[in-house]
């Protein structure tokens, strides 16, 4: 890559590089509101938001890529133009295809890094991430107990506990249960919950267990420790199915066809697997598009506004139209092949756009003239 080549590369590599910070900001505060009960409820919400967080970005970066490679590639031919900077190198004999070929390098290592996103690093994150919620969802330590305020799971069953500490002890316990008749209430200086044959329990320590009796009076009974089996108060969770964004390329191709779930779903599995190949040509597409938009037209003091908004609609429709072949392809997989046809096809228009033999020859008939106006 010689000098020119590298310059025009960093000026578009800036750009791609602040618009995918920026939007990684945005997935940390999108995610943090999706998951806020979550988080606020987990002991370990500090590491369960960084962490859940983290693992929703490969899916971000995935989907915003090819329109941050598109504005990038926008914001630094418009910048070079404004500056004349096109002009001088027009002036200076550099082609339009030398000059967006550090571009279209630029998109085809987004392309690349799209891909290795898509295969390997998408589908073990998000895989991660549902695993992370599903065991938070479940934690009964988690969700059982609020701190300082009751809580019912159950029509006949009341919780309080004054403080929950950070190794996930219960301090001051009030528990009233209603199962029984008449009504059992336990108080308790600490406690833990507790898992015990796969049913929720809690073990008191310190405490005392009051009963009315028939005849009105109050039996009160100390221990030191107690077991409070809370049998099936809380409902199992939902079976865990890994979803196709969750699932690796082969899972994809191949899925178990034994499985309900999967049979059910093999055209989904099938079209998720083919966006993930086809969405990487995406970004070439895109930057073609942005070079197009820019590049071809004459020379005007005004700006290119109105060139960049069509450049923007057709990238933007662009996108769509990929969206909805993989949207179509669900339901009939022979249409898979069009989510391959949309992007190679963009790219071949904006290929021969730029390398057309009107566009070289109107920019041989006009660059002295750009040259000239530019310095006037």
């Amino acid at each position: 890559m010689n000098t020119i080549s590298a310059y025009v590369f960093r000026q578009a590599l800036g750009p791609l590089l602040a618009i995918l910070g920026a939007l990684a900001a945005i997935a940390i505060l999108t995610q943090g509101l999706n998951q806020l009960e979550i988080i606020i409820t987990n002991r370990n919400a500090g590491l369960a938001f960084a962490w859940v967080t983290v693992l929703a970005l490969p899916q971000l970066i995935s989907l915003i890529l090819p329109i941050a490679v598109f504005i990038a590639v926008v914001v630094a031919l418009n910048r070079m133009h404004r500056e004349s900077e096109v002009a001088v190198l027009y002036g200076a004999g550099v082609s339009r295809q030398h000059l967006s070929r550090p571009l279209i390098q630029l998109a085809t290592l987004a392309a690349l890094a799209h891909l290795a996103i898509n295969v390997t690093i998408q589908p073990a994150a998000f895989a991660e991430r549902r695993e992370v919620l599903y065991s938070l969802r479940t934690d009964v330590a988690a969700s059982l107990v609020t701190e300082g305020a009751f809580t019912f799971p159950d029509d006949d069953l009341t919780l309080y506990a004054r403080e929950r500490a950070g190794n996930g002890e219960l301090r001051d316990l009030l528990i009233n249960d209603a199962r029984a008749s008449p009504a059992i209430t336990y108080t308790a200086r600490a406690g833990a919950i507790v898992t015990i044959n796969g049913a929720p329990a809690i073990v008191m320590r310190d405490g005392q267990v009051q009963r009315q009796a028939e005849d009105g009076a109050v039996d009160v009974l100390d221990f030191d420790r107690y077991v409070l089996q809370m049998g099936e108060v809380f409902e199992g969770p939902e079976l865990f199915f890994l979803k196709a964004s969750d699932r690796t390329l082969h899972q994809l191709f191949f899925p178990d066809l034994t499985a309900h779930y999967d049979q059910r779903n093999v055209g989904r599995f099938l079209a998720e697997a083919h966006a993930r190949l086809s969405a990487p040509l995406l970004n070439i597409a895109m930057a073609m598009i942005g070079i197009c938009g820019v590049l071809l037209g004459e020379f005007s003091r005004q700006g290119y506004g109105r060139r960049i908004v069509v450049a923007s609609v057709w990238a933007l429709l662009l996108r769509l139209l990929s969206l909805a072949a993989g949207a179509a392809a669900v339901e009939d997989p022979s249409l898979n092949a069009v989510q391959y046809a949309v992007p190679i096809g963009a790219i071949l228009i904006a290929g021969a756009m730029l390398g057309g033999k009107r566009a070289r020859k109107r920019r041989h008939s006009i660059g002295p003239s750009v040259l000239t106006e530019a310095r006037a």
